[in-house]
């Protein structure tokens, strides 16, 4: 449901319609992944440590229950491409303290960074995230930039979870002039594959890791959520990449 193409766009109004259409749930993106959360019946344990919900499932009864596979779909994708050490006892810039950013940001503590740094253009955001994970990973694993470039230059490795790149958000949150090649660099975002961002750290000779990753190892714990079935990955990847021709074909 494109939000922002409806007339009645008031997230209450969409969630009810889901329900009243018998929808055994959905899942939820930018910009609702925090808004939604007072909406919901319950929180799975996942999603309030986060702080933010990417999956709502609907009993039959009509109860909603947010959960975030964010989290653990992100750890899988960069366990994939970069390796399950990749990040440990890692400095690591983080662009976005939002529902994305949150939920990337526990993955990278799930991970063993030794340092995140957190940077996000609304700075009472980046001071409120880092103050929650100061209080439950400890105030020596994360601090908020005071200066992004200075902070890139000096990390493993840097992450943009902001919409900025996405279709209809052009741009690139990230300097960078900082990059030096040797770090490895990861974007949420799949709409695009291949971000302004993206682009520029493979041309640095930055490894790189696109959103699709994350987007296909949430799918897997959505659908079981949602089915009781345990999907194939390799299908999901399949329909990932059919769908992504078909888009970028008629975009």
């Amino acid at each position: 449901m494109d939000a922002d193409r409806l007339r009645e766009r008031r997230l209450p109004v969409l969630l009810d319609a889901v329900k009243a259409a018998g929808f055994v749930g959905v899942n939820v993106t930018y910009p609702f992944k925090q808004d939604i959360i007072p909406l919901l019946d319950a929180l799975d344990p996942e999603a309030k440590e986060v702080g933010a919900v990417n999956t709502v499932v609907i009993s039959d009864d009509g109860r909603a229950t947010g959960f975030n596979f964010d989290r653990r779909g992100w750890r899988n994708a960069f366990a994939e491409v970069f390796g399950v050490d990749a990040a440990k006892d890692a400095n690591v810039v983080i662009v976005g303290a939002g529902g994305a950013g949150r939920a990337v940001s526990c993955a990278l503590m799930d991970l063993g960074v030794a340092t995140l740094v957190i940077a996000d253009r609304e700075a009472t955001r980046a001071q409120t995230l880092c103050a929650e994970f100061a209080a439950h990973f400890g105030a020596a694993r994360v601090r908020v930039s005071d200066d992004l470039a200075h902070d890139v230059a000096l990390a493993d490795g840097v992450v943009n979870a902001t919409q900025t790149g996405m279709r209809g958000f052009p741009g690139n949150p990230v300097p960078i002039s900082a990059l030096n090649g040797k770090q490895w660099a990861a974007d949420v975002i799949y709409t695009p594959i291949d971000t302004d961002f993206i682009k520029a750290a493979s041309a640095t000779g930055c490894r790189t890791m696109s959103g699709d990753g994350m987007c296909i190892h949430q799918a897997v714990e959505a659908f079981r959520q949602f089915t009781g079935v345990t999907p194939d990955l390799p299908g999901l990847r399949n329909a990932f990449a059919a769908g992504l021709t078909t888009r970028e074909g008629s975009a």
